[in-house]
């Protein structure tokens, strides 16, 4: 079947496999969360981006499979509502940026900071610190020379635009600085981005936008 990314909360998990891991997308909880349960083909070992809620949910999805890392993208309480659960169940190890860390109501076992490599099984995420939304606001990114990186965007990119900064010219002007230079001027228009929120997109799609979205600064 296709993936889609197109998840409503109560419903299934869409699911993208891919040669080197599975991703697995379930929307939870009343603010509409994206979390995204990773997975090893070659050792079957999980990795899980935002505890956002609904833990029985995340559980009946991680199964009896292993579990070793939550990564949290950032330190709105939406992203880790599930968080101190799925810890006690699993015993996985927490991950966030530091910046962020004292706000999580787990302290992270391991503090990334931007360009750090996240592991799990055979797979590595390279760490993206873009600032603006939160200060420790982090993003994921998985590429392994295939036909197209994915990325893991939280809170900080969706399609059409970035994310909210409420009406701070110097938090925005610092997150559109970030998105462009980290990821559009770096990463090719193939770039799957998974957001916090809503829909998926390519940063191909979002690409010729991003002049729209300085001019009216949100």
């Amino acid at each position: 079947m296709t993936y889609t990314g197109d998840v409503t909360v109560g419903g299934p998990a869409d699911v993208r496999e891919l040669p080197a891991l599975s991703i697995a997308k379930l929307a939870v909880g009343p603010f509409d969360n994206n979390a995204y349960l990773l997975r090893c083909a070659a050792t079957g070992d999980g990795l899980l981006i935002d505890a956002a809620a609904e833990p029985d949910r995340l559980l009946a999805l991680i199964g009896n499979d292993r579990l070793g890392t939550v990564v949290t993208t950032h330190q709105h309480g939406d992203h880790w509502q599930a968080l101190a659960q799925i810890v006690k169940v699993t015993g996985a190890q927490t991950i966030a940026h530091p910046l962020d860390a004292p706000e999580l109501p787990v302290e992270p076992g391991r503090l990334v900071r931007h360009g750090d490599t996240i592991t799990f099984g055979e797979v590595s995420l390279e760490v993206i610190h873009l600032r603006g939304h939160t200060p420790g606001s982090i993003a994921l990114l998985f590429d392994d020379g295939g036909d197209r990186p994915h990325l893991f965007t939280g809170d900080s990119l969706f399609p059409g635009g970035v994310g909210n900064t409420w009406k701070d010219p110097e938090r925005f002007s610092q997150l559109y600085a970030d998105v462009s230079e980290r990821l559009f001027d770096r990463l090719p228009d193939e770039t799957w981005f998974y957001p916090g929120h809503g829909k998926d997109s390519t940063l191909g799609a979002e690409r010729s936008s991003l002049p729209e979205w300085k001019a009216r600064g949100w």
